[in-house]
């Protein structure tokens, strides 16, 4: 198995809506994009599937190694390895790949955020980064658009988090801010047994809201002239603000069963997006 083989089976065998943005891009961009995603699912597994503390955090200083040999042109591991051509063919930052270990890091000692300042800045390296480094393989003309991928990055972790309060609970943490659950009359116990209750639906509703004020920022701050390249971005938000309207139209049940979308729906939004944003782009050109 080739690294590109292997990068590209850790993201098909995940199911996540990532790969289905991903089928639309030029061979050269969907390596590239393909290979981060597997690092990025490498150093989450590392967090979510090792439960000895000691031992992730471990893997994960291995990983910070593996970038700098990957940077060195040394890389080990098969990702690496397919990360050493995107990096030929892209401006890719190595502190940001840094700054994605050390918010998987930050799972391994924080179960828990006082206030929504200090899960901005785990969403920031869990996510927004990974918005950065995408930007730059999409690529783009204004500096806006930097801005886009921070926000988008933070619309689509704040997603994971509704989505995922259950499984979260069942691993011990807690992603809803601690002053917002005071705020709300949530008890952290309470999530902690996996019990839902009208209190918890309402403080949903909250991070709903949130969520959906930084789509809407993202959009806002996305220059005309660079929406056809970010055209994968605009995928993954279609999708992921899809699936917030079905959590939010099943009542935020989240407690009781997971809320997705089907992956024929998933491959239709993808595929409506993009029919939409080539329009435009004719339309501009």
């Amino acid at each position: 198995m080739t690294p590109d083989e292997y990068c590209q089976d850790k993201a098909a065998k995940s199911g996540s809506s990532f790969y289905y943005s991903f089928r639309f891009l030029p061979a050269q961009q969907r390596q590239a994009i393909i290979a981060l995603y597997a690092f990025c699912r490498e150093v989450d597994d590392t967090v979510d599937e090792i439960d000895d503390k000691d031992t992730a955090a471990t893997k994960l200083e291995w990983w910070r190694a593996e970038i700098i040999r990957t940077f060195n042109d040394e890389a080990t591991h098969p990702v690496g390895k397919a990360l050493q051509v995107a990096l030929q063919n892209f401006d890719l930052h190595e502190e940001y790949f840094m700054e994605i270990i050390d918010g998987m890091a930050m799972d391994l000692e924080q179960f828990n955020y006082p206030s929504f300042k200090n899960l901005a800045l785990y969403c920031h390296r869990a996510a927004s980064v990974v918005g950065l480094l995408s930007v730059e393989i999409f690529g783009y003309q204004d500096r806006a658009t930097l801005k886009y991928a921070e926000n988008l990055g933070m619309a689509l972790q704040l997603t994971n988090i509704i989505r995922d309060v259950r499984e979260d609970a069942e691993r011990g943490r807690i992603y809803l801010p601690q002053d917002e659950l005071q705020r709300f009359n949530v008890k952290a116990d309470d999530l902690l047994d996996l019990k839902s209750s009208p209190e918890l639906i309402e403080l949903l509703k909250f991070q709903t809201k949130r969520a959906k004020d930084y789509y809407q920022q993202a959009m806002q701050l996305l220059p005309a002239q660079d929406r056809y390249s970010q055209r994968t971005g605009l995928i993954m938000a279609a999708i992921y603000e899809a699936t917030l309207d079905e959590i939010a139209n099943d009542g935020f049940g989240v407690m009781q069963r997971r809320i997705s979308l089907t992956p024929l729906r998933k491959l239709w939004l993808a595929w409506q997006t993009a029919r939409k944003e080539k329009r435009l782009h004719r339309q501009q050109q």
